[in-house]
Formats: structure tokens, C-alpha cells, sequence
């Protein structure tokens, strides 16, 4: 039986292995992708559903039977569903530490008709703001209004998801997750000890960087099977972590990728393999802005059927047939400073060891892997990797 944690851990480095033969940075937020997936699931039926529920790693998230009996299947999407609702009541509490919320967003065609369990459905499990648009007669406004919707959810980081002229008078309905975190390091870096250093984007490339520098006990695995290092940098209240995965060597970063699998980045990460050491960290400043569509990526994944019109069946949506995913955008940003960490993301799916007294020096001064961890279930909510600050 996979955890809610397995599955988004899971669905976070499948997607990543779509993303990375990019040679460029990469950021996104594979929690805001599988909410909007999710919500997505709720309409769907048959082998669409099924390979919706393969790419989200669902499809192992509940016992099943041998036998594939409708209601065993039924059951399964329901748990799935109440464990995405449990995780949109933990990441919308309010605390004094940071500021982390998700909120969903359900736009219709006026007078489409959606099925009532449908909207009801999608209002329980997800916390969706229902909306109906008028996208035959004002595409253009609609556009307007969710993009604006986005970027009021994201404290204006996501602007523009949908860009001019991406919804139609076909467009049905769109679906939205944003996700916004802002959270203070637990120990701030000293602005005073930034400096400009070399960023090695290869042996023989460097690009110079406003280095933080910090001297500090943190949790540390240094991987061998890898030849790399794990730093784990907590946010104040400590419900949430920013792990580098930095590679020892400058070019060691495709070692690293290529031998990455979602059970072997739990165990590197689980608080037995991690130690306390002191650490003389230095970590760049960065901002970093990536937008995909996600089409092509979820389709190598195996969600193949829900962008073909002859195979899509959203019959959970509407009793009508023909809807079918036109496209699935998802734009992210992250900012990373001596005081902590901004970042958000957006996904938009439209329907049609013991102390140490010498420290050890860890430079992150060539590509490497992050990823911001909830640790109240594990998940990850942000991933990236820094080629080029």
C-alpha cells in the first residue's frame, strides 16, 4: 500500500524526468499539478480515469482486489480524494510562521450542462470557487478573470497563466491550482557575509553569483552511492524544509539525475540517514520563472486517452459526451534570499552524524537538485534544479 507521500514523491521525479532533457533550470510545483489532475479525475471514467490515476501514482494507493470490480475502483478515487481534501485543510491553515495556501478554482461555459454530484463533489474535496464564464460570446475576459484570480492566490508571483488568445469558444471549462509559500529560513543568512562568487554552469563556464554564506548545524547525508550531498535547510516553525541535493563533482549532476528514484530520495532523506554536522553552507541567491505545457509530459507518463476526442470519457462532468483536454499549463517561481524563500506555482487544465569540530564545507557553486518538503505529510511541494542562477 503506497502513502499519499509515495505517490507525490513518485509523480514529482517521473515528472522531473520528463522535464530535465532541458538544459536550463527547472521549477515547478508537482503538487499544484496532481491538485488540478486530481479535480480532473473526479469527471473521469474508464481507462481514461485509470490512466489519470497511473500518472498520479493513485494506483496503488488503496488495497485492491485481484479482480478489477468497478466499486473497488470507485472506493479507491474516493480515498484519493479525501486524502487531497485533508491536504488542502493543512496547507490553508493559518500560522504565524509562513505563509503557505492552495486554492482550487472550477470555470464553466454558461449554460454547460455539468452534473450535480460533479460540482458538489468538487466543492467537498477540493475547496473549489465555482465559477460560470461566458466563453463563446467573451473569451478574452474570461481569460482575464482567471489569470487575475491566479495572480491574486500567488500575491501577484503568476501572472498571465493563460496567455492572449489560449481559451475559445470550445473551452468547456478550465480547471486551476495555485500554490503560494513565503517562509523565513529558522536561521537567517547574514546580508553582511554575502558575497560575489563564481556559479560553475560547467568545468569550463561560470556566471558570478551573490553567494549566501552561513556557519551552522544542519542535517546532512553525504551519499557515496551517488557522490553527492543532502543539506536540509528548515523554514521557521520547522514544518517545512528546503533539501540541496548537490553533487561533489561540477559536472556530476546527470550521475546524480539518472540514478534518482522516488524510494531511494526517501530513504537518503528519512531522519535515520540524515546527521547533524557543521556545516560552512554557501548557497547563491537565485530567482528562478518556468512555465510548461504539460500535454506531451503526461502523455509519455501514460495519460494518453483524455486528449483524444474519441477516447476521452468525462462522463463523471457531463452526461454529454465529446469534452476532451485541449491543454495543461503550469507556470512556477521561486526566489531564494538571505531572509528565506518565495515561491509559487499554478497549474491551469483546460477541458476542451554527530557534531563535527572542523566544519565540513559545502559550496553550492555548480548545478544542483531542491526541492521544499511539507513535512506534515511528507510531500513535495516545489521542486528545481539551478543550472544557472
Amino acid at each position: 500500500m503506497h502513502s499519499f507521500a509515495e505517490a507525490t514523491t513518485k509523480f514529482a521525479l517521473e515528472l522531473y524526468c520528463q522535464l530535465r532533457e532541458t538544459e536550463d533550470n527547472i521549477f515547478c510545483s508537482p503538487i499544484s499539478i496532481m491538485t488540478a489532475l486530481a479535480m480532473l479525475d473526479l469527471g473521469a471514467k474508464g481507462n481514461t480515469k485509470q490512466q489519470i490515476e497511473k500518472v498520479l501514482q493513485f494506483n496503488g494507493t488503496t488495497k485492491k482486489t485481484t479482480e478489477k470490480s468497478t466499486d473497488c475502483h470507485d472506493e479507491q478515487s474516493e480515498n484519493v480524494h479525501h486524502q487531497f481534501q485533508k491536504l488542502m485543510t493543512q496547507l490553508n491553515k493559518t500560522n504565524d510562521a509562513y505563509d503557505l495556501k492552495s486554492a482550487n478554482g472550477i470555470y464553466g461555459a454558461k449554460d454547460f450542462p455539468f452534473l450535480q454530484e460533479f460540482l458538489e463533489d468538487i466543492k467537498e474535496f477540493y475547496q473549489a470557487n465555482v465559477e460560470s464564464l461566458d466563453f463563446v460570446h467573451a473569451a478574452e475576459e474570461s481569460q482575464k478573470k482567471i489569470n487575475s484570480w491566479v495572480e491574486s492566490q500567488t500575491n501577484g508571483k503568476i501572472k498571465d497563466l493563460f496567455p492572449h488568445g489560449s481559451l475559445s469558444s470550445d473551452t468547456i471549462m478550465v480547471l486551476v491550482n495555485a500554490v503560494y509559500f513565503k517562509g523565513q529560513w529558522d536561521h537567517k543568512f547574514d546580508e553582511k557575509q554575502t558575497v560575489e562568487e563564481n556559479f560553475w554552469l560547467n568545468k569550463s563556464t561560470s556566471n558570478p553569483v551573490q553567494m549566501m554564506k552561513q556557519r551552522r548545524k544542519f542535517n546532512v547525508n553525504f551519499v557515496e552511492d551517488v557522490q553527492a550531498k543532502i543539506v536540509e535547510l528548515p523554514y521557521k516553525g520547522k514544518e517545512l524544509s528546503m533539501f540541496i541535493l548537490l553533487p561533489d563533482e561540477i559536472d556530476g549532476l546527470k550521475k546524480l539525475e539518472d540514478k534518482l528514484t522516488a524510494d531511494k530520495l526517501i530513504e537518503w532523506t528519512s531522519p535515520q540517514n540524515m546527521h547533524v554536522v557543521e556545516l560552512d553552507l554557501s548557497l547563491p541567491r537565485f530567482k528562478v520563472e518556468e512555465k510548461y505545457d504539460l500535454p506531451a509530459p503526461l502523455e509519455h507518463m501514460g495519460m494518453v486517452d483524455a486528449f483524444i476526442p474519441q477516447k476521452a470519457d468525462f462522463s463523471g462532468i457531463s452526461g454529454s459526451q465529446g469534452l476532451v483536454v485541449s491543454n495543461i499549463l503550469h507556470k512556477s517561481f521561486i526566489e531564494v534570499n538571505e531572509e528565506g524563500t518565495e515561491a509559487a506555482g499554478a497549474t491551469g487544465v483546460e477541458v476542451s552524524v554527530t557534531s563535527i569540530s572542523i566544519p565540513e564545507v559545502v559550496t553550492c557553486d555548480h548545478p544542483f537538485l531542491f526541492y521544499i518538503n511539507y513535512k506534515k505529510n511528507n510531500s513535495i511541494l516545489f521542486l528545481g534544479r539551478l543550472s544557472s542562477p
